[in-house]
């Protein structure tokens, strides 16, 4: 599902050449946290990092996880209903769109920031 007031493609957009500040993973979902905008990944990510395949929750993911603080977000896609991918050079993070992998209504959301740089829905928030 996207959101109704915002377009998910500018969304995505948003955190291309931005950092990750923090990695938090909260109970069931996982957050990645830029600065100002937070991805949230309420579908268990997945990815590649440092040539090595990781899915959260399992063994090994939260480690490889903590990798992508500090670098930078070069590339993003939107594969309708199926993914968001964020590209980080050779590191990719993955959250899964499908019905199959989603844990509730939502997969993702995105937070964007207000005009004076905080987090806030007032700079745009996307549902997926």
């Amino acid at each position: 599902m996207n959101s109704e007031t915002n377009n998910s493609d500018d969304g995505l957009q948003l955190l291309v050449g931005m950092e990750v500040s923090a990695v938090s993973f909260v109970r069931d979902y996982v957050e990645l946290h830029f600065d100002g905008p937070v991805l949230r990944a309420l579908s268990n990510p997945t990815g590649v990092y440092g040539g090595r395949e990781w899915r959260f929750p399992e063994a090994g993911a939260l480690d490889l996880m903590h990798g992508y603080i500090g670098r930078t977000v070069e590339g993003c896609q939107e594969d309708s209903g199926r993914a968001l991918a964020l590209r980080f050079g050779e590191h990719l993070f993955v959250i899964p769109l499908d019905d199959g992998s989603s844990l509730g209504p939502e997969s993702a959301h995105l937070v964007g920031v207000d005009e004076d740089g905080r987090t806030s829905p007032l700079g745009g928030m996307w549902i997926w």
